[in-house]
């Protein structure tokens, strides 16, 4: 890979000789291999090395240009600096992205040692085991049209003309299995499953297979439910995905830009039950893609967002920090625009909730297990849902997967709604948490 050095040495010579005083970059330079696989031959492999790189720079008026390079040699970063340069003379004049404060700061130190990539025969051997496996796990499974083993070797970096240099490398493997059955005079079904670690030694590919032909084989029994109000246990993943959908209630830009369901004066108010705590950890040791820096090079840490059911405060950039007087958090993303965004959900229990919630006895209560079409079915401004699930009916101990359902709200209810909390988390991709329980959620049956 490309040096960060090399590359800030070389935006400092060509910045000099374009008359550039204000410029920064950020960026990141990935080698990645891929593998599908189909009946247990190779569908698909995929090999590439790309870069990515943010170029911003200001003019003596103090206005900024953006621009992107996929180019990171001497010729390509002079383009990038040449066109941000001029770029700047239309840039905005109110609320100018500035450089964060804390851009040569100390970052925190993470224990993340990078794995040996392996060669792409081994990922294929690996993947057709896993399908094989899922394959043979029950006769009504009949493909696994969606799989997937990846590796990745990234670098990420941020440099400005300040003197700031941040660079950390990390590795990735991932494992995606999704099932498909056929059975006579019944509907295909589906489940599947997701594994990421930090190599392909240490990924639990086991753990994959097994969760994705148990969802399946408990998904072969279905049947409708009838509309109504349900006591609702959301798995982690679930609820996160809810989270994801509703971040606007987190996010800084969001807030400013009044596209938020929170307002600069919602901190401190109570929006959730009172055993529900939130925060946002980039740092958390189940963390496989920890970041100890954002896109403006602010050093990443733990932000409460929820804490005991009240609004304890908003993700950050430098800018949106400035405005509202409060403390950078690491959340920014820069671009034309600079964005904010979450990095590691963590969702806990404040305190235990009162009452008697085991899913082996609970009477007519629904497990989602898995949330569809966020895309269309939420409005992130308004604070309602309508959403496709995957999930259960439970009956003292009975399962009977569900056919054709859909929940539905307002997001803001459904937080205050949440009776317990469970005390063992779920390790999701994209943050931790434990099932949530939910009374009185609308499902759309039969």
């Amino acid at each position: 890979m490309v040096q960060v050095q090399d590359i800030a040495q070389s935006a400092r010579d060509i910045a000099q000789k374009l008359g550039v005083q204000k410029y920064d970059l950020y960026g990141s330079i990935t080698d990645s291999t891929s593998v599908q696989v189909d009946q247990g031959d190779p569908k698909q492999v995929k090999s590439s090395n790309r870069s990515s790189i943010i170029v911003r720079v200001w003019n003596d008026a103090g206005k900024m240009g953006v621009t992107s390079t996929t180019d990171v040699d001497p010729r390509g970063m002079e383009l990038a600096l040449k066109t941000a340069q001029e770029a700047s003379i239309f840039g905005v004049t109110e609320h100018i992205p500035d450089f964060s404060p804390e851009a040569t700061a100390a970052l925190p130190e993470v224990d993340c040692a990078k794995a040996e990539q392996v060669q792409v025969a081994e990922l294929i051997r690996s993947l057709v085991d896993a399908e094989s496996q899922v394959l043979e796990a029950h006769e009504a499974i009949a493909s696994v049209p969606y799989n997937g083993l990846a590796q990745q070797d990234i670098e990420r970096f941020y440099v400005n003309s300040e003197g700031a240099v941040r660079t950390e490398g990390r590795t990735y493997a991932s494992l995606y299995l999704y099932t498909k059955t056929e059975q006579e005079g019944k509907k295909p079904r589906s489940a599947g499953s997701f594994r990421v670690s930090q190599g392909l030694g240490n990924l639990a590919i086991a753990d994959c297979i097994t969760e994705a032909t148990e969802k399946t084989i408990a998904h072969l029994d279905y049947q409708k439910i009838p509309s109504g109000k349900y006591r609702v246990v959301f798995s982690g993943e679930a609820f996160l995905d809810l989270l994801g959908a509703f971040s606007n209630l987190f996010n800084a830009q969001s807030v400013l830009d009044k596209r938020s369901l929170s307002t600069p004066e919602s901190i401190g108010e109570a929006i959730a039950s009172p055993l529900l705590s939130l925060v946002d950890d980039p740092l958390h040791p189940h963390n496989v893609g920890a970041e100890t820096f954002d896109g403006e090079g602010t050093p990443t840490r733990k932000t409460p967002l929820i804490t005991d059911g009240v609004l304890a405060g908003f993700m950050h950039s430098a800018g949106t920090a400035k405005r509202l007087n409060a403390d950078l958090t690491g959340h920014a993303s820069i671009g034309a625009k600079v964005s904010v965004g979450p990095h590691f959900y963590h969702v806990f229990a404040s305190q235990p909730g009162t009452g008697d919630y085991n899913l082996d006895t609970a009477e007519n209560v629904l497990l989602i297990d898995d949330l569809s079409a966020l895309h269309a079915g939420v409005n992130a401004l308004q604070g309602s849902f309508s959403l496709p699930f995957d999930g259960w009916l439970l009956n003292k101990g009975e399962r009977i997967s569900v056919d054709s359902a859909t929940i539905a709200g307002d997001f803001r209810e459904l937080l205050k709604a949440i009776v317990h909390i469970e005390a063992e988390p779920e390790f999701i991709p994209g943050g931790i948490c434990p099932r949530v329980w939910v009374d009185d959620v609308a499902v759309t049956g039969e």
